[in-house]
């Protein structure tokens, strides 16, 4: 017999179902709650609240654990590419080989971008930032696909075009930015090579894709792809529950993401080490001023974070890649400097250690890419496309399963009913 929550309100008593997935996660079932008490429950923040059911990723804070369609992390990040993680995302199995070659094949062939997109994206200032960008430009793809609003459309064709526009769209901004002609992507190569050649080759003198950067943007990217219900994964769905199309929903998830407490942290990350370069370096003044915070009001950005309760797993993983791609490249950059020595004291500080403000995948990523040569106003963009598939899938999923449009409830706190005045009488 199933188990049920009781809840007494006004001296009578309602039951609710209870609910467990996969992974013993417990839920109490109030979808009736308003219909049968008149009551709502009020969660700032839906941090208490399961506004779906998903099959796509499992995430647990307190041990550590993210696992995409039951694969963890640390075995997709060691063993396969970005687009076989993808494919696992949006398609829920890891694909055969006629399948990848399939899918990866489409995705070479429409990385092509219309050129009167270009047109749009000459009317933005020089300095425009690239999320906005990135959005905006998005959101004009589904006036190029209209049939992306029909019922019936290829939805396949939809997925595998954002997959391979993307990257270009993003890299636009990046050289434009520097004065340099865009580049046209080159189908020879393999999605992050392609990426890598079209960010930083130019036409005067032969670009090669460094094996080592490759990976480690691989990485990345599998890292990013997909975490659960979180900020812009929720307005991805929270769209898509109207109808939307693919282009308009995948559009609100970026431009929730552009925010600097959800993707734009990599970014203060490194503008955090700047500052601290700028006022002499001296990263223990630093550490000190975190732990008294109340008093100094300065937080260290990149270190804990709101889920992970423990370490997060994706920051194990991406620190050797930091590591390897700063011995590779031979980095010398004071700013590095310094993030390591922020690094060593939060990993050996009982003041971090006992709280568990251990750095997270936002510390690491920023500093690959400042190694990498990707511009702070670039890092939110790179996180957009490695969380690319993971919208996909959410937002495909959320179609599958037909869920109603979402309509959050609030409670009212403003005046009562008013009588009219007229203005004169103001």
């Amino acid at each position: 017999m199933a188990n049920t929550a009781e809840l007494t309100v006004d001296g009578k008593s309602y039951s609710f179902p209870t609910l467990e997935g996969t992974e013993h996660e417990k839920a109490f079932d109030i979808s009736n709650l308003r219909d049968q008490t008149g009551y709502v429950t009020l969660d700032r923040g839906y941090k208490n609240t399961g506004a779906t059911k998903s099959a796509i990723t499992f995430l647990d804070g307190e041990l550590g654990i993210l696992q995409y369609r039951g694969y963890s992390i640390e075995d997709l990040a060691a063993k396969a590419s970005f687009l076989e993680v993808a494919y696992l995302l949006i398609y829920g199995e890891l694909p055969t080989q006629e399948e990848f070659s399939k899918f990866e094949d489409g995705i070479r062939r429409h990385t092509l971008v219309n050129e009167d997109m270009r047109k749009i994206f000459n009317g933005f200032p020089v300095n425009a930032h690239p999320m906005g960008v990135l959005s905006s430009l998005v959101s004009a793809m589904s006036t190029f696909y209209p049939d992306s609003q029909e019922e019936k459309t290829d939805l396949d064709l939809h997925i595998v075009r954002l997959l391979a526009k993307l990257p270009t769209i993003a890299t636009w901004s990046y050289k434009r930015s520097l004065g340099h002609p865009t580049n046209y992507p080159k189908n020879n190569l393999d999605y992050i090579p392609n990426f890598l050649n079209m960010m930083f080759s130019l036409p005067v003198e032969d670009y090669k894709v460094d094996p080592v950067v490759a990976e480690a943007l691989n990485v990345l990217l599998i890292l990013h792809a997909d975490h659960e219900q979180n900020c812009s994964t929720s307005t991805v769905r929270l769209v898509g529950s109207s109808q939307a199309n693919i282009y308009s929903s995948i559009s609100s998830g970026i431009s929730a993401l552009w925010g600097p407490l959800h993707g734009g942290a990599n970014q203060e990350v490194i503008e955090m080490l700047e500052d601290i370069k700028a006022d002499g370096g001296d990263v223990s003044k630093y550490v000190e001023m975190a732990k008294n915070a109340k008093t100094t009001g300065f937080r260290l950005f990149g270190f804990g974070h709101r889920v992970y309760k423990n370490f997060d797993p994706r920051a194990k993983i991406i620190k050797k890649a930091a590591d390897d791609v700063l011995t590779k490249l031979g980095v010398n950059d004071p700013i590095l400097e310094i993030a390591k020595g922020l690094e060593e004291a939060a990993l050996n500080d009982d003041y971090f250690v006992s709280r568990k403000l251990y750095p997270n995948v936002d510390f690491y990523s920023g500093i690959i890419y400042r190694a990498l040569g990707i511009p702070t106003n670039m890092f939110t963009v790179m996180f957009a496309i490695g969380r690319l598939p993971g919208w996909i899938a959410q937002w495909k999923e959320m179609r599958e399963q037909k869920e109603p449009i979402g309509r959050p409830r609030q409670i009212y706190t403003g005046a009562t009913l008013r009588e009219f005045v007229p203005i004169e009488k103001r």
